[in-house]
């Protein structure tokens, strides 16, 4: 890959840190309820524990974004794996109650500030677009979503410690690796195009009020879109599992689904945006993934079956692809200058609340709307509505807010 190629040393080890803790993090994750089911504890703690994790992930993004901005991405990725690592290392100290709290918020949080840094970190690497860093970023993310789960499989007979043994030493190993490498030099903040990075200058004082109005003008519908999009996604866990089942007869059905959406992403992600869409605006990928979105789930409607799932997969994956990454760039080029651990976490926070939004918004679909068309029917307008409030967005490269 020539964006591989491009970029510096530092990148390349982050970009390794993306597979290797997504890889360790999806061994761990889908087997978390079922060993803490297996150690005794109460179903509703479990749902309780495992929620947490969620939220601890997310909730803390704005707060994180902050601290990346204001000691740096070095010492953020140290303090993370150090969360990480102890979070791990209370859950094999057992599952009471508080020790499981502790271990769960640890980890999440750690999670947290380890993706900001690290996404922070790669968007500012010089010469290299931030659109061709965020999907070389997906590409390797969604290598360990697939991978992970059937390494957690194969280790999980041998007991859960070891797939906990296996997290902490990867998160020591690429902690040892990152904060005692020599400092990279200072960048100065990406520009859109990918060409030479200018010096910043200095960023508008808070009180303007032109400033304050175009921040306004941008990220407000921009803050929207987000919760818009992730709101749709969560319906891939909500509704998607049940009616998936109900379509099939196979409970495998959603699992067949997130693993070609998984290998769709690792195979022409990269390539959509780096060739294919490489002059189109975001709010162009924006509008189109979310018109993708509406295409995937109004297929829904006419067909059965294993073929409606197949047929769904290709333009939900679409829509993935284009809508994820674009929502990033955009929120580093609107984002204060010098603030894009703020930007990314805004658009992070933007994505707790929309996953929140839509998970409870699926439930009750599934409980007032008991046919499947009704349901299809909703998502479909609800993408068509995004894909046009992505019109509001500014069609020129924002400006720095």
């Amino acid at each position: 890959m020539n964006t591989w190629r491009q970029t510096s040393p530092t990148g390349r080890a982050l970009l390794v840190t993306v597979l290797l803790t997504g890889l360790t993090t999806f061994m761990f994750l889908p087997l978390l309820a079922v060993h803490l089911s297996s150690e005794g504890v109460p179903a509703g703690r479990v749902g309780f524990l495992v929620g947490l994790l969620a939220f601890c992930s997310q909730g803390f993004s704005l707060l994180c974004g902050l601290v990346v901005d204001r000691f740096g991405t070095r010492a953020v990725l140290a303090s993370g794996f150090g969360l990480r690592i102890a979070g791990y290392a209370l859950l094999g100290a057992g599952t009471a109650s508080a020790t499981a709290v502790a271990g769960i918020a640890a980890i999440g949080i750690g999670g947290s500030l380890l993706g900001l840094a690290v996404k922070t970190r790669l968007v500012a690497e010089d010469g290299v677009p931030a659109r061709d860093m965020l999907a070389l970023r997906s590409t390797f993310v969604n290598i360990g979503v697939i991978a992970g789960p059937a390494l957690g499989a194969l280790v999980y007979p041998l007991g859960f410690g070891w797939i906990l043994a296996a997290c902490i030493l990867s998160h020591l190993l690429l902690a040892i690796r990152l904060t005692l490498r020599p400092a990279a030099a200072a960048t100065a903040p990406p520009q859109p195009d990918g060409g030479p990075a200018a010096p910043a200058p200095a960023a508008p004082a808070a009180a303007d009020p032109a400033a304050r109005r175009r921040a306004v003008r941008q990220w407000v519908p921009l803050c929207l879109v987000g919760v818009a999009f992730w709101a749709l996604y969560s319906q891939l866990n909500v509704i998607l599992p049940i009616r998936a089942k109900e379509m099939t007869g196979s409970t495998a059905a959603i699992s067949v689904v997130f693993t070609v959406n998984g290998l769709l992403v690792v195979l022409l992600q990269y390539t959509l945006l780096r060739h294919v869409f490489r002059q189109a605006t975001a709010r162009t990928l924006l509008v189109v993934g979310f018109l993708a979105f509406a295409a995937a789930y109004a297929l829904l409607i006419p067909l059965a079956g294993w073929s409606a799932l197949l047929a769904f997969v290709l333009p939900v994956t679409l829509a993935e692809m284009l809508i994820a990454p674009s929502l990033d760039e955009q929120a580093v080029q609107a984002g204060p200058l010098g603030r894009t651990g703020l930007a990314l976490g805004a658009m992070s926070a933007a994505g707790a609340v929309g996953s929140l939004l839509g998970s409870s918004l699926g439930g009750f679909l599934l409980q007032t709307l008991h046919t499947g068309t009704g349901i299809w029917l909703v998502i479909v307008a609800v993408s068509v509505a995004a894909a046009a409030s992505s019109l509001l967005l500014p069609k020129a490269r924002m400006q720095h807010a």
